[in-house]
């Protein structure tokens, strides 16, 4: 039994099958599994999850945490996770960037899947134990683990936006999914706007008083009394684990000249690195590089935009579209623009080693991140992590929770054609200390603001808000 238990979509290892048939596990990386780490490692820990297999029950420790998988069926798995979570869920609460599907069997399967979660994190965890759960994907997990277990302490973070009113009611079970998250003491978010969505919805759905009073990082909003509960709701921006960001990235300099030198040595190297989303607005920079090379703005001969892009969610219909948007993109931009031996546009479709990645933040002068809408965007702080020599520049969407922190990079309107060609320019040809002084302040932003910052803020807040529960039971 655990006194801290983690409940996630995901299950924080990769499973490998070693050709003599050996089955091992390694951590996998992710910001989550980082930030949860050091909380774990002084606990009795358990994290509860799906592998991301169909039918998979294993259940191993690594790294001294106890992992409880989730079985899903491949229907399960095309229902709750292709469907409802990825095709309702996220394009409703991504500004309808793609129209959502309302599809009842989805949501019905949604719900019992959530209820597995539910009785996996109620049998993993203690008595008086701290539960926090984490996302959209379970949402409901909250309420129906409070039912389960009234004596735990529940958190809930959402790692992605929460919409307005005007969309959010779209949803046919609206209702039911403010009453799942309600389960919590205390409901997190990146930024106080979403706070303030979910505040209003509550009120104006629910019917509850909703009241504004500071609990959080920096941004505190409110609390909510639902019969004698007080849930608490806080913004949270969640980060990174920046020292070892830049102690790694610093042994990559090497790679990094290498990397220069394969690349014709460039006067201009782009870098965009992103999961293949259509709310990452690949499209929107190559469409600017394809405007600023026609325009002359840019050199192609002499400039060089390397796409790192990571499959995502290849079942889905919009994700396959808009694979074949981005690929139609860059061989136009690359035919027209290019030459055989020196292509524009360099696209990698499939992850990249981890010391790779970091190698390619200390090459690139200019990083693109340009998304429609995102929660938070980590890539953009891993790059400011990174670049403790101060080179580099970042060019940066609005639309990303990090545009509220990292105020001094190259800010963007994704939707505004000419602002993102103009600011790609600025950040390349900028004076260079200019764009130094504009990466000394990024860098010192993600170094005091830290992941560990982040989790502590968030746990502690938690504590507060379940021991006045406990009072009043």
């Amino acid at each position: 039994m655990a006194d801290f238990v983690v409940v996630a979509n995901r299950l924080p290892v990769d499973k490998r099958i070693e050709p003599d048939g050996t089955v091992t596990y390694k951590r996998a990386p992710g910001g989550l599994v980082t930030a949860l780490t050091p909380t774990l490692a002084t606990h009795s820990g358990a994290w509860v999850g799906w592998s991301g297999a169909p039918n998979s029950t294993d259940d191993p420790r690594v790294d001294g945490i106890d992992l409880t998988s989730v079985p899903l069926t491949e229907a399960e798995i095309a229902d709750y996770y292709e469907g409802f979570a990825n095709s309702t869920l996220w394009p409703l609460y991504h500004d309808l960037l793609v129209e959502p599907v309302f599809d009842h069997d989805w949501w019905s399967t949604y719900v019992e899947v959530n209820r597995k979660f539910a009785q996996a994190a109620a049998d993993a965890a203690d008595r008086g134990a701290t539960v926090w759960i984490h996302d959209y994907q379970l949402q409901l997990v909250p309420q129906m683990l409070r039912d389960l277990r009234p004596d735990l302490r529940i958190g809930f973070f959402l790692h992605i936006p929460f919409p307005p009113y005007e969309l959010f009611t779209r949803l046919p079970w609206r209702e039911e999914l403010l009453r799942g998250l309600l389960g919590a003491d205390l409901i997190g978010f990146h930024l106080p706007g979403g706070a303030e969505n979910f505040l209003t919805l509550v009120r104006r759905v629910l019917k509850l008083d909703a009241s504004r009073d500071p609990v959080g990082v920096r941004d505190g909003l409110g609390a909510i009394r639902d019969g004698g509960r007080t849930v608490r709701v806080g913004s949270f921006p969640i980060s990174i684990d920046a020292a070892n960001v830049a102690e790694q990235a610093a042994a990559t300099t090497d790679r990094a000249a290498q990397i220069r030198a394969e690349l014709g040595n460039p006067s201009t190297i782009l870098l965009g690195v992103d999961r293949l989303d259509y709310t990452k607005g690949i499209d929107v920079r190559l469409d600017a590089l394809d405007a600023l090379f026609a325009a002359g703005r840019l050199d192609p001969a002499d400039t060089v935009f390397v796409q790192l892009a990571s499959p995502s969610r290849e079942n889905v219909d919009s994700y396959i579209a808009v694979r074949g948007r981005i690929e139609r993109a860059v061989a136009h931009i690359n035919g027209t623009h290019g030459t055989v031996a020196s292509p524009p546009i360099r696209y990698l479709l499939r992850p990249v080693a981890r010391d790779e990645l970091l190698a390619y933040f200390r090459a690139a002068d200019v990083m693109l991140v340009t998304p429609l809408r995102d929660g938070m965007n980590l890539v953009a702080k891993e790059y400011a992590a990174a670049r403790s020599d101060l080179g580099g520049a970042l060019v940066l969407s609005e639309f990303t929770g990090a545009a509220a922190e990292m105020d001094r990079a190259y800010l963007v309107n994704p939707y505004d054609p000419r602002d993102v060609q103009d600011m790609i320019v600025a950040a390349a040809t900028d004076p260079a200390d200019r764009r130094r002084e504009r990466m000394a302040a990024l860098h010192r932003q993600v170094v005091d603001f830290d992941v560990d910052l982040w989790s502590r803020s968030f746990l502690q807040c938690l504590a507060g808000a379940a021991a006045e529960n406990e009072s009043t039971r």
